[in-house]
Order: structure tokens, then sequence, then C-alpha cells
């Protein structure tokens, strides 16, 4: 699994949930049912305070596990569907703004 704090556009459907991510100058489309959960933050080592009434998105930020795969670039191209890739994506409240958090590695069977 690898760590990252890389800058992501994510389309929402109208409840919220990702359905499209735009990473590093390709389109995926989310292939299966995200994932959400809340981590705590050191919001500490970050703000200088925490103003009264501030603690979505200070104390806890928002994480979505979603599987991803390549969107087509046209109709029905003969290219090998490659497997999905599983991102962690966090949403900073405030802005708006999505960054991708990890990349979790496929499983793929050993060779000898």
């Amino acid at each position: 699994m690898g760590m990252f704090s890389e800058s992501v556009d994510v389309s929402c459907a109208p409840d919220g949930h990702p359905v499209a991510v735009v990473w590093a100058g390709r389109s995926y489309s989310v292939c299966a049912e995200p994932v959400r959960w809340y981590e705590r933050r050191q919001w500490w080592a970050e703000e200088t305070r925490a103003p009264l009434g501030s603690g979505p998105g200070l104390v806890d930020h928002e994480i979505w596990r979603v599987q991803v795969q390549p969107s087509a670039p046209g109709s029905g191209g003969s290219k090998e569907q490659e497997e999905p890739l599983t991102l962690d994506l966090t949403r900073h409240i405030r802005s708006g703004r999505w960054r991708l958090l990890r990349i979790h590695d496929a499983l793929r069977p050993r060779t000898a």
C-alpha cells in the first residue's frame, strides 16, 4: 500500500458518494459501491487553535474507499480490461477539495 497526499478531481452523485476520479491526467470510473468512514486527524499539528463549533472536518475527516477502473477513451475499444485499483480518498470539508491518501496493492498470484 502506498501513502500519498495528492490532489485529485472527484465527481459525486447527488447523494454525495464518488462516481468518477481524475488522477494524474487519467479518468477513472467507480466500479463498486464506495465505503465511507471517519478518521481522527492530528489537528493540533496543523492548526494553531480549534475555534469553538468547528469540529466537523477539524477533528475527524471523511475517508472514502473506492474501486476504480480507467474510463474507456472511446466506445467499444479492444483494449483488455485492467484490474480495478482501490483508492482511499478524503474531502476537505471547508474547501471541498479531494486528496488521494492511499493506493492499495492488488493481490496477484506469485510465480516461482
